[in-house]
C-alpha cells in the first residue's frame, strides 16, 4: 500500500499558520489531481488548496476550525493500484508503528489495535516515517479528537500530561508562531505547562494558559455553565455561541481579522497621520451616473458613483504624482510609484480587507468598471488571494454606504493616503447665488505626513473635489 501525505502549503507570502475552514472530501472519497478537498483561511484570505495527485482519502488530520502550521501534513491519500482497497483495512495497518511511538509494552498494544471507524487522526508515511511519529503524540498531547469524535487512547494522554514543566531559568521549547501567539496574549512561557513531544509549548497549551488566566471573567451566573464556558474559551470554534446569561462573551481574533488589527495598530503608531476634510456639491456626478448607466456602449457594466470617485482620484494623482509613494524605512529614502494599485476597502463576514486593482491608472472607465465589479464579487464571497492585497499604493473607503458623513481612516500600511467617502445626500446648497437642494458630500483624506506635506495633502484632495463637481474635467484633465 502506499500513502501519500499533503502538507499545508505556505498559500501566502512567508505565512506561518492558516486555519481549516471547510473539508470538502471524507475518508474514502476518491480525489483526482487538482481537485479542491478543504478550504482554509490564512492571516490574509480564505483560500482553497487542490490536492497534487490521485488516489483514496485515507485519512483528514485536523478538524473543520483548527489552525495548524505550515508543513504539517493535513491529509492522507492512499494512491496506486491498491487505492480501491478501502479505507478501512489500511488504517490498521498504518496506525500500529504510529501509536507505537507513544506507547510500550502493553500500552502499545492497546493503541496499536485498530478502531472500527476510519476517520483516524493519524499521521502515516511511507512506512514508518520519522515525521509521522513526531507529530502523532501532539496530536494526543492537545487533545484533538478523531473527526468521528473518538476521543485519543488513553496512554498517549497520559504520556504528553507527563511532560514536566521547563526547569526554572531555562528558555521554554516553543516554535516561533507559538512564541508570537504568546505575546500577543500577555502570556509568560516560562508558566505554561508543555505537553508537546520533548517538552515543547504547544498552541493550544498557551490557549488553555489564557483560558485559565480569564476564567473568572467568563463564568456564567450559573455554576453549571461554567465548563462549557471554559471549553468554548480553549476549544478552536469558528463560530462563538454566544450564552444569554453570560455577562461577557469572549471571540477569538484570527486570521483576516487578526492581522488587519496588527496592521492597522503598526501603520497608526508608525505614519504620522494628517486628516483633511472638504463638502462638495456631487449633483453634476451623480447626473453623470445615471447618463453613463443609459449608454449603451457601457452595457452590463456597473456604473456607480464609486467608479467615478476612483477614476476622479486617479486623474487627481495624474497631477500630484508625488502623493504615489512609500517610505522605506530601512534606506530612509521615499520610493515614488509610477503605477498605481488603487486600493478599495472592503467589509467581509471574515474582517476587513482591502484588495487593490492593479495598474488602475492605465485602465479606461469599462475596464476599471470591470476590476471593481470583480473586486467586490471576490472579496464578498471570501476568494481575494493574498497578491490582491499587496502592493496597493492609495485606497479608497466607502463609508457612505453605512449612511455616515466621514471619518479619520487609518492608512493602509504600506501605502501613502487614504479618501474616505462620505454618504451623498440631498442638503441645501447655494448654486448660482440661489439656496437649493443639491447632491452633497463630505470627502477625509488622511495621508502619511512624512511623504505628503499639507500642501501637497491638500491640492490633492481639491483636486478630487474639483473633478467631482465638475465630471467634465475627467476629460479635460487627463
Amino acid at each position: 500500500m502506499t500513502i501519500r501525505e499533503f502538507k499545508m502549503p505556505d498559500v501566502g507570502e512567508g505565512l506561518t499558520e492558516a486555519e481549516i475552514l471547510k473539508w470538502y472530501v471524507q475518508p474514502g472519497d476518491t480525489v483526482t489531481d487538482g481537485q479542491v478537498v478543504c478550504e482554509v483561511e490564512t492571516a490574509k484570505a480564505a483560500v482553497e488548496l487542490p490536492i497534487p495527485f490521485d488516489g483514496v482519502v485515507h485519512a483528514l488530520l485536523f478538524e473543520e476550525g483548527t489552525t495548524v502550521d505550515v508543513g504539517q501534513v493535513i491529509i492522507s491519500v492512499r494512491t496506486g493500484a491498491d487505492a480501491d482497497a478501502g479505507t478501512a483495512e489500511a488504517a490498521p495497518v498504518a496506525e500500529a508503528p504510529v501509536a507505537a511511538a507513544v506507547a510500550t509494552g502493553s500500552e502499545a498494544a492497546a493503541a496499536a489495535e485498530p478502531e472500527p471507524a476510519a476517520r483516524q487522526p493519524v499521521l502515516v508515511g511511507y512506512g514508518v516515517s520519522t515525521a509521522s511519529t513526531k507529530r502523532r503524540p501532539r496530536k494526543a498531547a492537545e487533545g484533538v479528537p478523531a473527526r468521528n469524535g473518538t476521543a485519543p487512547a488513553p496512554a498517549a494522554v497520559a504520556v504528553a500530561v507527563a511532560v514536566p514543566a521547563q526547569p526554572t531559568g531555562e528558555r521554554p521549547l516553543a516554535k516561533p508562531p507559538v512564541r508570537k501567539l504568546a505575546k500577543d496574549l500577555g502570556i509568560d512561557l516560562a508558566v505554561v505547562v508543555p505537553t508537546g513531544q520533548g517538552g515543547v509549548v504547544t498552541r493550544e497549551d498557551v490557549h488553555a494558559a489564557a483560558a485559565a488566566a480569564i476564567t473568572p471573567q467568563v463564568v456564567a451566573p450559573a455554576p453549571v455553565a461554567a465548563p462549557a464556558a471554559q471549553a468554548a474559551a480553549v476549544a478552536p470554534a469558528v463560530a462563538v455561541a454566544v450564552d444569554a446569561s453570560a455577562r461577557e462573551t469572549r471571540i477569538p481574533v484570527k486570521g483576516v481579522r487578526k492581522v488587519t488589527a496588527q496592521a492597522m495598530v503598526g501603520s497608526a503608531f508608525t505614519a504620522p497621520h494628517v486628516t483633511e476634510f472638504i463638502t462638495l456639491d456631487v449633483t453634476r456626478t451623480m447626473k453623470l451616473v445615471t447618463e453613463l448607466k443609459a449608454d449603451p456602449d457601457l452595457a452590463g457594466l456597473r456604473i456607480n458613483p464609486l467608479l467615478l470617485i476612483a477614476k476622479a482620484v486617479l486623474v487627481a494623482i495624474r497631477r500630484n504624482p508625488d502623493v504615489n509613494a512609500s517610505w522605506d524605512e530601512a534606506a530612509q529614502e521615499i520610493v515614488l510609484k509610477h503605477y498605481v494599485n488603487l486600493g478599495i476597502a472592503a467589509a467581509t463576514p471574515r474582517g476587513l480587507i482591502v484588495p487593490n486593482i492593479k495598474d488602475a491608472h492605465a485602465k479606461t472607465l469599462p475596464e476599471l468598471s470591470e476590476a471593481l465589479s470583480s473586486l467586490v464579487a471576490t472579496a464578498r464571497d471570501g476568494k481575494t488571494s493574498p497578491g490582491d492585497m499587496q502592493q496597493g499604493t492609495i485606497t479608497i473607503t466607502n463609508v457612505g454606504v453605512f449612511g455616515v458623513d466621514t471619518g479619520t481612516p487609518i492608512i493602509n500600511p504600506g501605502e501613502s493616503a487614504i479618501l474616505a467617502v462620505g454618504a451623498i445626500k440631498l442638503q441645501p446648497w447655494v448654486h448660482k447665488g440661489k439656496v437649493k437642494a443639491r447632491q452633497v458630500t463630505t470627502l477625509a483624506l488622511s495621508f502619511d505626513h512624512r511623504l505628503i506635506d499639507g500642501e501637497l495633502g491638500s491640492r490633492f484632495l481639491a483636486d478630487i473635489a474639483a473633478v467631482l463637481e465638475h465630471p467634465r474635467r475627467l476629460i479635460t484633465w487627463s
